[in-house]
């Protein structure tokens, strides 16, 4: 389970949840620290990524443009990179179901 970190979270998140999340990365180690929602979302289906973002917008891409990419949209509002790490850490089993859904695009997470 590879997770694309969207530039609205911090990108030491890649590293501190690399051993739930071994594969995953951030944008901005791919060389997309400033690309737009449209590039991002075609970097996570050509390399099978989940994007985890803040942004709404990804979520509402998730529900007009269906999957692939799976979205986990964070809702924490203002927080710290530890409060998203706890957040993510408290739901990797919720987060390998969604992966596993065939049907589900977007997991929202507060």
């Amino acid at each position: 389970m590879k997770l694309l970190f969207d530039e609205n979270l911090s990108h030491k998140l890649a590293e501190r949840l690399a051993d739930v999340f071994p594969d995953s990365t951030h944008v901005r180690n791919v060389g997309m620290k400033t690309a737009d929602d449209p590039e991002v979302w075609l970097y996570a289906v050509e390399h099978d990524f989940i994007i985890v973002s803040k942004d709404a917008d990804m979520h509402d891409r998730s529900l007009v443009f269906g999957f692939p990419p799976k979205v986990i949209w964070i809702r924490l509002g203002n927080c710290s990179t530890r409060d998203v790490e706890r957040l993510i850490r408290r739901e990797v089993e919720l987060i390998g179901r969604f992966m596993n859904d065939d049907f589900a695009s977007f997991l929202a997470l507060s």
